[in-house]
């Protein structure tokens, strides 16, 4: 994917154009992972769209993005990378992403007390006010209902009230990742995308974030939203958005 990457690269014309360039990067991508990843688990099976949402049959499964943030990569931007996260009986139990191009590997194993960037250990934030936080949101994919795009732009503007900046970009897992490090404070989506959201879940998790959805209960993959955030904001964040209906 590097060597496909190009920051002067003309982006296309239009959304055919778009679309063709981004399953043109996926099918080179997964020419590499589907191999190696069915090497390593042969009885995990495949997760085909990594657009989509809800719980999984048991068993363990494959959910991978083969170019998250493939979007980015199309238009010249750095923030994409490969992420591949192996789901047990509904529950992330490993996960890995890379940043080819900032050279970050984001990992973490269910139980192991740690997410881990290029072998160091990450912590979630300890801020204890929202008002001094730094949270995030963005779109979860294109094609989203009129009432998921309303909800998010209240919940921004809510947001706004309440905590101190206010970001909105792509892909969620990078900026899950961050939660887990404890450069940004929180993340919240309406949407229900499992790629992105199991992987940094995971992340988050082990880094002593919480994870739930947006009424505090615990986060599953038939979640039909998500926050993620430091244990200190926590209540303060579900709070502040309880009125978004």
């Amino acid at each position: 994917m590097l060597r496909r990457f190009d920051t002067a690269t003309r982006t296309p014309d239009d959304l055919r154009d778009l679309v063709r360039a981004i399953h043109a990067n996926d099918d080179a991508s997964l020419a590499v992972l589907r191999p190696l990843l069915t090497q390593a688990r042969p009885g995990a099976r495949w997760v085909e769209d990594e657009l989509e949402g809800g719980a999984l049959p048991a068993g363990e499964w494959w959910l991978v993005d083969a170019v998250e943030g493939n979007v980015n990569h199309v238009h010249g931007l750095a923030e994409w990378g490969v992420s591949a996260t192996l789901i047990r009986d509904n529950a992330p139990v490993l996960t890995a992403i890379y940043e080819p191009v900032a050279q970050r590997l984001h990992s973490a194993l269910r139980g192991g007390g740690a997410a881990w960037l290029n072998g160091v250990p990450m912590r979630a934030s300890t801020k204890t006010e929202l008002r001094a936080a730094i949270v995030a949101t963005g779109q979860a994919k294109p094609g989203e209902s009129e009432a998921t795009w309303r909800r998010l732009g209240v919940s921004i503007t809510a947001m706004l009230r309440a905590a101190l900046v206010v970001r909105a970009t792509v892909p969620a897992t990078f900026q899950l990742a961050q939660v887990a490090a404890g450069q940004i404070d929180g993340f919240w989506q309406y949407s229900n995308v499992r790629s992105g959201q199991a992987a940094g879940a995971l992340l988050v998790a082990e880094a002593g974030g919480i994870v739930t959805d947006l009424r505090g209960e615990p986060w599953t993959l038939a979640s039909d939203d998500f926050l993620a955030c430091a244990p200190g904001i926590h209540g303060e964040f579900v709070d502040a958005l309880r009125e978004v209906a």
